[in-house]
Order: structure tokens, then C-alpha cells, then sequence
């Protein structure tokens, strides 16, 4: 780029730099120095003197020598476009191409119309950022955690609106126990790129590990819609779980740590666990006497429906009585039954089943319903025996429902 003299500069400086230009375009780079030299002495710390000598040397082949008069140009006039321009062509002869890039970022902020220069800069930002990308990749790799983030964080300087690297570097500082920062970053790049299922699958998680169950599954409902393989089924399905169990009643999520369960707690738990079971069933008529009003009231009509539980004789159904191992064996057989409609190979194995209990011979009444709970999986003994009257825990009928809930999907 010919080195511009201002206006107003001291003729001495325009004259030498219209002369020298001349020698340096005939190849005569003796005769450029001299003219260009006596235009420095001319006008001292000249931008355009400073810019002619460093073509010079470049014209000689000597990237090395020209570069430190492309910086004192620049120091004289920072925004000196020949010498933006020549020092990047300096700095890629070097084989210094991030400084070139910058270098050349700088002259197309002042000049935007330099289009050969526009698609220079576009091909080094390319090659910086698989340069990057490589280095950043391998320190990774090698727990080399800091080193990566350096890398990744150069790359988004090179290539700030590629929302793949906002993504890595949000992997990058996950490992590295930074998960707040992460976070930030995949909004990033989901602010660059609302398509990126995989950014929209790792918010999900930080957002699960974080707690916010309602965000996780917003996050994880788009990165499926956007790609169905993109998260899990299985936790997709946990955070639907926790985050309706925010909208049940505080007896529900009590459930778990109740040292006895109730009738009402089983019903619950059948009813929420298994509601499309429950409706798919062979619907009844009933008469309940005692739950209007009830915090599970409508998860005990649909499992009294559905025929899974009964009311007593007075058409009570007592949701406070507490449940033991054989009322419960009773409930999960008829699910059983339920399910098997959907799955007959599997019900075939529970029925035929003869599983000996220590504690309930074949002739008990509740020896089928035992045989069924326990032959499926759902209700394992304890030490060959089943316990009839033994009172159930909210965890353990929380578990037991769980399994039945594994066999009817």
C-alpha cells in the first residue's frame, strides 16, 4: 500500500516518499532506502517515512527487519493504514498469523471497503480458530484444563460468533467445576445458535445438578424436539417425575419418609405412577363415603375404578388405615393383572410360578397374590419369608410401585 503523506506534512517528506516509491516499484531498493531515509530525517517519527522503509525491507525479503518500522509507524499514528496493512503482511511472512490477523482486523475497521484484505482475514480466522480448536482439544484430553480454556477462549476471539466454541468451552468448565460459568456459556451459544440440541442437552444437565428441575426440563424438551436422540429417555422421564411432583400435594412428597403407609399413600402412589394404567382399565361405579375433601381423594376413586383397591362394606375406604405386606401383595396383583394384559409372555411367567414362602403355605388365601408380588420381582422376600402382617413403609411402598411401573412400560 503506497505510504500516504498527509496533508500538511513538510514537502522534503512528500517529495522523498514520491521518489522512492518510484526506485522501490523499479526494484531499485538502494536508491528507495536512500530516498526514503532522507524523508525520516525530513520529518522524524513519520508514519508514512517509517511505513517506506519497512517496504523495503520486505522487498528484500527481510520480514524480520521490517516489522520493528511498521511498529514505530504505528506508534506515530496508530491508525496508519499502509502500516496496518504491511505489518500483517510482515507478521504472515513470519508465520505469525494470529498478530497478522490482528493486524489486518485493525486496518478493515478503518477501511471496511478492502475486500481482498476482508477475504484474507477470513481464511486466518478460519485457520487460527482449526488451530485453536486442536490445541485447545489436546490439552483437554490431557486434563490440561487452564490450557484449554486459554485455547478455547483465543478461538472465540477469532471466531466470536461460532457457537460450537462456547459449547466446548462450556464442557471445558464443567470439568473443571465451574459450572455457573458454563451455564453462561451455553447460553451464549444458544443466543447464537437456538438449533444446537447438544447446547440445549448440557444447559439441562447443569440445570438438573443445579436443582432447578423446571429449567432442566425445558432445556431437555427442546434439545429432544430439536433431536430426539439428544437426551436420555430415562432422564428426561426422572425430571418430568421431580418436577410434577412440585405440583402434588406436600402429604405426596411426605410419602417416602413416613414410617408407616397409609391406604391413602398407596392409592396416591399407584394413582400418579400408573394414571395411564389406571384409566386404561375396565372402569366401575363406586360409592366412597369417607374421602371428599381428601388430599388424594382423586387418586383413590381412580384406583377404586379401576378395581386395584376396594372399599370397605360400609363403602368406606379408611385412607388413614395402614397397610401391611399382605393388603399390599392383594393391590399389586391386581396391577399385575393389569399390566399382563399388555404383556402376556411376562404374566405367564408370574402366574405359573409356584414360589415357595417360608411363611405362607400354597393354602393360604393370600398365597396367589403372594406368588404373582413376588414372582415378578415387585415384592422380593426376606430371608424366604414374606411377612403378611408386617407393616409397610412409605419407602418400601414407594419402591414397590416403582417396580411396577418398570414392568408396565
Amino acid at each position: 500500500m503506497f505510504p500516504a503523506v498527509p496533508e500538511g506534512a513538510v514537502p522534503a517528506l512528500a517529495s522523498g516518499i514520491q521518489r522512492g516509491w518510484q526506485f522501490l516499484q523499479g526494484g531499485d531498493l538502494r536508491n528507495a532506502e536512500r530516498e526514503f531515509t532522507a524523508a525520516l530525517k525530513a520529518a522524524p517519527k513519520s508514519a508514512p517515512a517509517e511505513t517506506a522503509l519497512a517496504y523495503v525491507e520486505m522487498a528484500g525479503d527481510d520480514a524480520d527487519r521490517a516489522v520493528p518500522h511498521f511498529d514505530r509507524a504505528l506508534a506515530a499514528d496508530a491508525g496508519y493504514l499502509p502500516a496496518l496493512v504491511g505489518r500483517g503482511q510482515a507478521l504472515m511472512a513470519l508465520r505469525r498469523e494470529g498478530d497478522a490477523l490482528a493486524s489486518f482486523e485493525a486496518a478493515l475497521k478503518i477501511d471496511p471497503s478492502l475486500t481482498d484484505l476482508q477475504a484474507r482475514v477470513d481464511v486466518l480466522r478460519f485457520r487460527a480458530t482449526q488451530d485453536l480448536l486442536a490445541r485447545a482439544k489436546g490439552a483437554t484430553d490431557a486434563g490440561r484444563l487452564d490450557d484449554a480454556r486459554v485455547a478455547y477462549e483465543q478461538a472465540i476471539a477469532a471466531s466470536p460468533e461460532s457457537p460450537f466454541l462456547y459449547r466446548e468451552l462450556a464442557a471445558v468448565e464443567r470439568k473443571a467445576g465451574q459450572a455457573a460459568v458454563a451455564a453462561d456459556h451455553l447460553r451464549k451459544a444458544l443466543a447464537l445458535d437456538p438449533g444446537d440440541a447438544r447446547a440445549h442437552a448440557a444447559l439441562g444437565e447443569i440445570l438438573e445438578e443445579q436443582g432447578d428441575d423446571v429449567g432442566a426440563l425445558a432445556s431437555y424438551e427442546k434439545a429432544r424436539l430439536i433431536d430426539p436422540g439428544a437426551v436420555p429417555a430415562g432422564a428426561l422421564a426422572r425430571v418430568r417425575d421431580r418436577v410434577a411432583l412440585l405440583k402434588l400435594p406436600a402429604e405426596y412428597a411426605a410419602i417416602p419418609g413416613a414410617p408407616r403407609a397409609t391406604r391413602a399413600d398407596v392409592a396416591a402412589l399407584i394413582g400418579v405412577r400408573l394414571e395411564a394404567l389406571m384409566a386404561r382399565a375396565a372402569q366401575r361405579q363406586v360409592v366412597i363415603t369417607d374421602v371428599r375433601g381428601h388430599w388424594a381423594q382423586a387418586w383413590i376413586e381412580a384406583v377404586v375404578r379401576a378395581s386395584v383397591m376396594d372399599t370397605l362394606p360400609n363403602y368406606q375406604f379408611d385412607p388413614g388405615g395402614v397397610v401391611r405386606r399382605g393388603d399390599l401383595a392383594r393391590t399389586v396383583s391386581r396391577v399385575l393383572s393389569l399390566i399382563g394384559v399388555l404383556r402376556p409372555a411376562a404374566a405367564a411367567k408370574w402366574l405359573n410360578a409356584k414360589v415357595a414362602v417360608s411363611d405362607v403355605p400354597p393354602s393360604h388365601l393370600s398365597y396367589p397374590a403372594v406368588s404373582v408380588a413376588v414372582a415378578s420381582g415387585v415384592m422380593p422376600l426376606e430371608g424366604g419369608a414374606f411377612g403378611l402382617l408386617q407393616p409397610v413403609t412409605g419407602a418400601e411402598a414407594m419402591d414397590v410401585v416403582s417396580r411396577l411401573e418398570t414392568l408396565a412400560r
